[in-house]
């Protein structure tokens, strides 16, 4: 017999949404504002990537029955926001195409998968608890801009824990939401068209210099910064994901969604770490249907185009960081209790957290990927065989002084 539908699901799959769309919305408008968009090719680009997150999202879950959720690449638009300059439309659709075949030949080939089961659990435990942690820290600063409504939430999550921890998220997110609404936080929508979206083709133009400039940046940042933390998050969830028919699917999507302003798709992290923790369903083989709902509502909003997106953007940001922070909660809390849990691992460990924390980045590439090369590299240089057997030998040292130390005690 099936298992029915949870109210946590359809919680956790709207507050994926929510949080994917509210982060880094804005960096879109920008990426489509910088390639001279007319107002029909934008509501096209928001179209294209809803329906190709979407899509690629209950693909990807029903097949595998994990909760796979994917999402357009943040870095990469970042990138197409500023590195414009003398590119047409139609040569940034051909890097976006370029991009989209790296991505697609990267998951057909399975290099990618071969290079992720390399990664030592520890550390991979560690990136993702770096990766999240800000948004944890986010729903503590923001009772600097609306102390009410954090404490508000804060105190229905502990006694949610207690009482009814299921539930817990949904209902702190709709009390939130009540209490935001009766405080006049959320903002005033005026002038939606709520018609579906149409796709807007631009033809696809090659230039090797774009190629180079662009679309080759595109591919680097989304595999490093956006698919790596992906196949973290669901690993550290005790998943064993697809990696290469993920990188394949996502891939494709982008490859064919690429002229209509589908620049790049790829796996999820910080949305996927709401669907595959333990708020989403206490049964981690039934926690797929909170992405499918993801997937649902992310078609939705891609039909719906820009007229929909800015329901999203008059949430009050207080509301959206604390329900982020305290969804994800739990799932920073076991990464860092297993990242740590390995005395041997435990300062490759420490670097890879707190790199990834910092938020550097070089030559485009963010902190997670220099954190993850950071903790790899000390982890190989700490885990030599004469280093451990030098640290088993202390240890057995440690062990034999005990009972003389409790002795004297």
């Amino acid at each position: 017999m099936a298992t029915p539908l949870k109210l946590s699901h359809i919680a956790a799959g709207a507050i994926a949404v929510l949080v994917g769309y509210t982060s880094s919305v804005a960096i879109i408008f920008q990426a489509i504002d910088a390639v001279g968009a007319t107002p029909a090719q934008a509501a096209s680009w928001m179209m294209a990537l809803g329906l190709g997150m979407g899509l690629t999202c209950l693909i990807l879950s029903l097949k595998y029955k994990m909760p796979i959720l994917t999402a357009w690449s943040t870095p990469g638009a970042a990138l197409i926001a500023v590195g414009m300059d003398g590119v047409t439309l139609g040569q940034a659709v051909g890097a976006f195409v370029f991009s989209g075949l790296l991505l697609t030949l990267t998951g057909m080939t399975g290099w990618f998968e071969k290079f992720a089961r390399l990664i030592p659990d520890t550390l991979a435990s560690a990136l993702l608890a770096g990766i999240l942690f800000q948004f944890g820290l986010a729903a503590f600063e923001a009772l600097n801009t609306d102390p009410t409504l954090v404490l508000i939430m804060g105190g229905c999550f502990v006694g949610g824990r207690l009482y009814f921890s299921r539930y817990t998220v949904p209902v702190c997110f709709a009390i939130g939401c009540l209490w935001a609404w009766s405080a006049g936080s959320f903002g005033t929508v005026t002038g939606l068209n709520f018609a579906i979206s149409a796709p807007v083709f631009v033809m696809p133009e090659f230039s090797l210099q774009t190629l180079i400039g662009l679309g080759l940046p595109l591919y680097i940042v989304t595999m490093c910064s956006q698919n790596m933390p992906g196949v973290v998050t669901l690993r550290s969830a005790g998943y064993a994901p697809p990696v290469s028919a993920s990188l394949t699917v996502t891939g494709l999507a982008s490859l064919l969604l690429a002229p209509f302003g589908g620049y790049a798709f790829n796996l999820a992290a910080i949305t996927a770490a709401i669907c595959a923790g333990p708020e989403a369903d206490d049964d981690p083989t039934t926690r797929y249907k909170a992405s499918i709902v993801a997937g649902v509502f992310y078609c939705a909003v891609g039909l719906g185009g820009a007229a929909v997106i800015s329901l999203f953007l008059v949430a009050p940001p207080a509301l959206v960081a604390t329900i982020a922070g305290l969804a994800l909660l739990g799932t920073i809390g076991n990464s860092l209790s297993h990242a740590l849990l390995d005395a041997e691992g435990r300062e490759a460990a420490l670097i890879t957290f707190m790199i990834t924390v910092s938020g550097i980045s070089f030559w485009g590439i963010g902190a997670a990927f220099w954190g993850l090369v950071a903790g790899i590299i000390v982890n190989h240089v700490l885990t030599t065989p004469s280093r451990k057997a030098r640290r088993t030998q202390e240890n057995l040292h440690l062990h034999a002084a005990e009972p003389n130390q409790s002795h004297q005690k």
